[in-house]
C-alpha cells in the first residue's frame, strides 16, 4: 500500500514537472522579449516613481520613499507577471491550442495541469523580482541577507495570483473578457494595497477591505523583511497567503476538470 502511494505521488510530481518544463522550454526560446516585460518595465517604474516621485515625497514613516516603494514594486511586478501568464497564455492553451485536451489523453490529470501551471506562473513572477533586485543592488536597495526570504514570500504570492489567473481562464470566453478581472481586481490592488502609500493612511472601512486582498499581505511581509528584518507579522502574512493559495488552487482544479472532462 505504501509503495503504491509513493509511486502515485512520484508519478504526479513527474507530471507536474513536465508541465513546468514545457513552459520553461518555450520561455527559453523567447527569453529576451520576456525579459523586457518582466524586468525592464519594473525598472522604468522604479526610476519614475521611486526616484522621480521620491524627490518630492522624501520620506514615509521615517524612510526614504524609494526604500518604501521598492518592496512593493517587487510584489506588484510579480503579481502582474504571474496573473497575465496564467490568463492570456493559459487561455490560449485551453481554447485555441487545445493543449490541455491533448495532455489529459496522456496519464496527466487536470489537477496536475493546474499545479504545473501555477508553479510556472510563480516561477516567472519570482524571476521578475529577482531580475529587478539584481539591478537594484547597484543602487543600494537590496540586502543579500533579507532579500532571500523575501523571494520566498514573493514566490508564494505569485502562486496565489497564478491560481487566480487559472480560475479566470476557466471562466472567460475570449481574450477581451480578461480585461474585466484585470481592471476590476488586479489594477486596484496594484494601487491601494500599500504600494504607493501606507494602508494606514486610508479610511478605516477601506483599510479593513484592503486587508482582505492578497497583495496587501505580500507587500507587508516583503516590506517588513527588507526594512526591519524578520518579524512575527511576516509569518502571519505568509500564512494568509498560503491559505488563499490552497483555496484558490482547489477552485481552479475543480473548474478546469469540469471544463476538460465535460
Amino acid at each position: 500500500m505504501k509503495n503504491r502511494i509513493r509511486s502515485s505521488i512520484a508519478d504526479s510530481l513527474t507530471s507536474i514537472s513536465r508541465i513546468w518544463a514545457r513552459n520553461f522550454f518555450l520561455f527559453k526560446r523567447a527569453w529576451l522579449v520576456s525579459a523586457f516585460w518582466i524586468v525592464l518595465e519594473p525598472l522604468f517604474i522604479l526610476g519614475a516613481l521611486g526616484y522621480g516621485l521620491g524627490s518630492y515625497v522624501t520620506t514615509i514613516n521615517g524612510r526614504p520613499y524609494v526604500d518604501f516603494f521598492f518592496p512593493a514594486l517587487l510584489c506588484n511586478s510579480s503579481m502582474f507577471v504571474a496573473f497575465f501568464v496564467s490568463t492570456y497564455d493559459n487561455f490560449s492553451k485551453l481554447t485555441y491550442q487545445r493543449t490541455y485536451l491533448t495532455q489529459i489523453l496522456t496519464p496527466i490529470e487536470p489537477n496536475e495541469i493546474v499545479l504545473g501551471e501555477i508553479l510556472w506562473g510563480a516561477t516567472k513572477g519570482t524571476m521578475s523580482a529577482i531580475g529587478v533586485s539584481i539591478i537594484a543592488m547597484f543602487f543600494g536597495l537590496v540586502d543579500p541577507v533579507t532579500i532571500l526570504p523575501a523571494f520566498l514570500v514573493i514566490f508564494i504570492s505569485s502562486a496565489v495570483f497564478a491560481a487566480l489567473g487559472m480560475i479566470v481562464t476557466t471562466m472567460v470566453h475570449n481574450y477581451e473578457q480578461i480585461i474585466y478581472p484585470s481592471s476590476g481586481i488586479i489594477i486596484p490592488m496594484s494601487l491601494f494595497c500599500g504600494t504607493f502609500f501606507p494602508v494606514e493612511s486610508l479610511p478605516i472601512g477601506i483599510k479593513q477591505a484592503i486587508y482582505l486582498l492578497p497583495l496587501t499581505h505580500s507587500v507587508s511581509a516583503v516590506r517588513s523583511l527588507l526594512l526591519n528584518g524578520f518579524e512575527w507579522t511576516v509569518l502571519l502574512h505568509s500564512l494568509i497567503l498560503i491559505i488563499l493559495l490552497v483555496v484558490l488552487t482547489r477552485i481552479a482544479i475543480r473548474r478546469l476538470a469540469g471544463k476538460l472532462l465535460n
